[in-house]
């Protein structure tokens, strides 16, 4: 598979679903470090972007993006439609984050 097209919305303009795959997801747990959450925590008494939680959470989504990719190639689609991300706190300073979709087999219209 050459290039894999995703996309939130519920298809492809220009493609048609020729076969639909099920779901897919990639998942990842992070938690963040004791150091970490010092320099957050020195960042919030300036106010503004707390840089090094965005990079965590821009890590951990950048991931889950990548295992569900993964999964999806896995599969053998060459799309996945209605992408979503989810997240949850599973315990203190412990997040998930979901990445899913549908994985599906598209061809031009």
């Amino acid at each position: 598979m050459n290039k894999l097209m995703i996309t939130t919305a519920n298809d492809l303009e220009g493609y048609r679903v020729t076969r639909q795959l099920g779901v897919v997801r990639g998942l990842t747990v992070r938690s963040r470090s004791v150091l970490g959450n010092i320099g957050a925590s020195l960042q919030t008494i300036l106010g503004g972007n707390i840089t090094l939680y965005t990079e965590l959470a821009e890590k951990a989504r950048q991931e889950a993006f990548d295992l569900l990719v993964q999964h999806a190639q896995d599969v053998g689609a060459n799309a996945i439609i209605a992408m979503r991300y989810d997240a949850n706190d599973i315990a203190d300073g412990v997040t998930e984050v979901l990445a899913y979709g549908t994985a599906v087999v598209v061809e031009p219209r």
